[in-house]
């Protein structure tokens, strides 16, 4: 079986967010001035990449490597989003969307269903597309996830380049775009629900974004307008920011649980925190995912204020607060647990494997029935 966490049953969610209170306000002016800079340097360093180092040098692969950092972290304030409340953040949603969202068609519509995966009754059941039982499974769906990483960004070409249309003149094919195409999860058998009218609004202002963003740029590439080496930048490029989230998104969770509902507590110990390395950790888990547990706890605490948070409750919650037990000392040991839990989960289960031909006995001579 998955290796689980021992935990004291209580827990006071009102007590542990009274310690919190006061930060729980997003800052307006370090989201901006966080997400600009990161967007302004990821394209600075792109066209470093493209139009002036020399190909196939250190230097130009340490910026590609600094390019993807960057967009890296500008993609992932998709997440702050989905928590806002409606009716905030407006004219930050929208310049979000048009420089990040749209250009790397991710735009916000498809995470929304990420709100499913704090739900405590659909969180790790086949309800949350954020969760695979990685733990209890063979290790080897591990890799097959991260390999995943390398056709997402073809998929997400068809998808709004050719499924789009057809979509729009389908209403059968519609709802099958809208259920099975459209959202940024971990599990590709994850069905989503329709959209309400308020949702398939953006739904399809912001497809249709996505469908005159991929038909301008192969055109341009068509009419070589842009030469064909662009592709050879972007594709690599768009591997290594959905890479590097899978790898992050493997170190969030223990991935113990196998389908039922879960207590809020359960949810909690399934999560981890990265406390630890906060230089190395921003880089793999940008925009305060470091903090996944926090995270679970208080959805809406905005990035800015988790690592305050963090050392806030680490000093004044009980010595045998369930939240200690979040803690991991670094990615490395977290992937290290999960492989080894997935890998004793899978021995177990070949130990009880029911033989390939029941009825025989190990003492029956082969080919004849044993005795009942």
């Amino acid at each position: 079986m998955a290796e689980t966490v021992d935990a004291p049953a209580h827990f006071s969610l009102a007590k542990t967010r009274h310690i919190v209170k006061d930060l729980f306000d997003p800052n307006p002016a370090i989201y901006w001035a966080d997400f600009l800079l990161s967007t302004f340097a990821g394209m600075a360093t792109f066209v470093l990449v493209r139009r002036v180092l020399t190909p196939y040098s250190i230097e130009q692969a340490l910026m590609f490597v600094v390019c993807g950092l960057c967009f890296y972290r500008a993609v992932l304030f998709t997440h702050e989003l989905t928590h806002m409340r409606d009716k905030t953040f407006g004219a930050f949603r929208i310049v979000w969307n048009l420089m990040i969202g749209i250009p790397f068609l991710m735009p916000s519509f498809m995470y929304y269903t990420h709100l499913d995966h704090h739900m405590r009754k659909r969180f790790s059941t086949r309800e949350d597309g954020e969760y695979l039982p990685l733990a209890t499974t063979s290790p080897w769906h591990i890799p097959f996830y991260l390999c995943q990483s390398f056709v997402i960004p073809i998929i997400y070409v068809v998808r709004f380049l050719i499924l789009s249309p057809i979509s729009w003149v389908s209403p059968a094919f519609r709802d099958f775009v809208h259920r099975r195409a459209s959202s940024m999860v971990m599990d590709p058998t994850y069905i989503r629900p329709l959209p309400t009218r308020k949702v398939l609004r953006i739904f399809r202002m912001q497809e249709a974004l996505c469908f005159a963003w991929t038909a301008g740029v192969a055109t341009l590439l068509i009419t070589r307008t842009i030469p064909i080496g662009f592709l050879l930048t972007v594709y690599p490029l768009s591997v290594m920011i959905l890479l590097l989230n899978s790898i992050r998104t493997l170190g969030a969770h223990r991935y113990i649980h196998d389908g039922g509902e879960v207590t809020f507590l359960d949810q909690l110990l399934d999560s981890v925190n990265h406390p630890r390395h906060p230089l190395s950790a921003s880089l793999w888990a940008p925009v305060g995912l470091r903090f996944h547990a926090l995270h679970h706890l208080f959805p809406s605490l905005p990035y800015h204020n988790l690592a305050r948070a963090h050392a806030r409750l680490m000093a004044e919650l009980p010595a045998d607060s369930p939240y200690r037990l979040t803690e991991s000392p670094s990615l490395t040991a977290s992937l290290v647990q999960l492989w080894r839990a997935s890998r004793a989960a899978s021995v177990e289960k070949e130990r009880f494997r029911v033989p390939a031909r029941p009825h025989q006995t190990a003492n029956a001579p082969q080919g004849l029935p044993s005795a009942r």
